[in-house]
């Protein structure tokens, strides 16, 4: 299933990319489609942080993004990373105690805040409380008056000299050298770059298994052994547990040898976190992925491999998991294997024999790959050439397609 983030630049004085704002879109089309609120800020990040990668597609810039009033809460904001987002509050969100509350608690998670498209109104007596709160004030050069921009400037610099202004949607050199006379300190719009539509592929989620992992790390008799296990039953969610750890800028860089380890280094409280997230933009979603022939064989793999792996008494089974795992990411992310690598933190060996390179596991991955395509002839050389009887590859295939046929139900 293709996906798509647009990203738009935002600059500096000097014109130099300070971060870029994040926008859902659902095709090639550079506009933002008729869709609910919530689910294009699920959509985005979980696209931005799960499947593309955050640092894919922004570097160690910030990501401004829109959120909707329902959005603005601990149930979604309490379980995504701080550090790397400015959460938009959207135009059309009304300005009452009850938003000063939810931005008083986004504050003490760590967030930085922005007013969206901002106009002053008259008999909101809120402003002084909203402005000490907010970081970042968008004013839109294009739907805003010059005289209603003039009573902002004044107001932030005489009162918030914390607050920077941000001109958006600034067209000309002239309004971009108006706006810093002006003071403005940040600037977006189509002067600088029109939002840069990024694609990527998602592999189907499986929703049931969210469901059941939840339901286990809710549970405080589960070890971290069952969730690793639960987890290792679902392609698209332990590509994206790689990527979670690869993904904030200020997380060690680690190799993975198991999903067992992915989730004690993530910790079982981010995993949920989450879990929360892409089960909600699933729910809301509420539609169903392709690919499924694909998931099925990736399972396969990854069990049958792990299977002779112990049959050789191998101590890293779960490493030849992953390989069996994985091998077929590039055919359903529709992208150079070489490059998805690059955003997994898997061990060299791993990343060596999923490259195409000859490794020990390489002869391991071969005959699951001869297996699950039902090659006769490869079947049994590889059996032979690793000392295997026919009544036990027998028997590993069984219980690798099984367990297989079992998760995809």
């Amino acid at each position: 299933m293709d996906i798509f983030v647009a990203r738009q630049p935002i600059f500096t004085k000097n014109e130099h990319i300070f971060a870029f704002e994040l926008l859902y879109r659902d095709s090639d089309t550079n506009a933002f489609p008729i869709i609910d609120g919530d689910l294009a800020t699920l959509e985005v990040l979980t696209h931005s942080f799960l499947t593309i990668g955050i640092n894919n597609l922004v570097g160690d810039k910030l990501c401004f993004i829109n959120f909707t009033e329902n959005l603005l809460d601990n149930t979604v904001l309490g379980k995504i990373p701080p550090k790397r987002i400015v959460v938009e509050v959207l135009e059309d969100i009304p300005i009452t105690p009850s938003l000063i509350q939810k931005l008083k608690n986004i504050k003490k998670l760590g967030f930085l805040l922005a007013l969206d498209d901002f106009i002053l109104h008259k008999n909101i007596n809120l402003y002084d409380e909203l402005f000490s709160l907010v970081n970042f004030i968008k004013v839109d050069f294009i739907l805003s008056k010059p005289s209603e921009r003039q009573v902002i400037e004044r107001i932030v610099k005489k009162n918030y000299p914390h607050v920077v202004l941000l001109a958006e949607k600034v067209e000309t050199r002239e309004e971009f050298y108006h706006a810093k006379e002006a003071g403005y300190g940040l600037f977006q719009g189509y002067f600088f770059a029109k939002p840069e539509i990024i694609k990527g592929t998602e592999i189907p989620a499986n929703m049931a298994q969210y469901f059941r992992i939840i339901s286990l790390l809710n549970n405080k008799d589960s070890s971290i052994e069952k969730v690793a296990e639960e987890i290792e039953r679902d392609v698209s969610l332990s590509f994206k547990v790689l990527k979670i750890i690869n993904s904030p800028a200020a997380r060690k860089k680690y190799k993975i040898r198991s999903i067992k380890q992915a989730v004690v280094m993530l910790g079982l409280e981010e995993l949920s976190h989450w879990l929360y997230v892409l089960l909600l933009r699933e729910s809301k979603a509420n539609s169903k992925g392709s690919g499924m022939a694909l998931i099925e064989a990736s399972l396969f793999r990854a069990k049958f491999c792990e299977l002779l792996a112990k049959k050789q008494f191998l101590q890293n089974s779960s490493e030849y998991f992953l390989v069996g795992l994985f091998s077929l990411i590039d055919t359903l992310l529709h992208r150079k294997m070489s490059h998805l690598l690059q955003g997994l933190p898997l061990t060299d060996e791993v990343i060596e024999t999923l490259s195409g390179s000859r490794t020990p596991m390489t002869l391991f991955l071969e005959l699951s790959v001869a297996c699950d395509e039902v090659r006769w002839n490869d079947m049994i050389e590889g059996a032979e050439t690793m000392g295997i009887d026919h009544a036990t590859l027998n028997k590993y295939y069984l219980e690798a397609r099984s367990w297989a046929m079992d998760i995809i139900g």
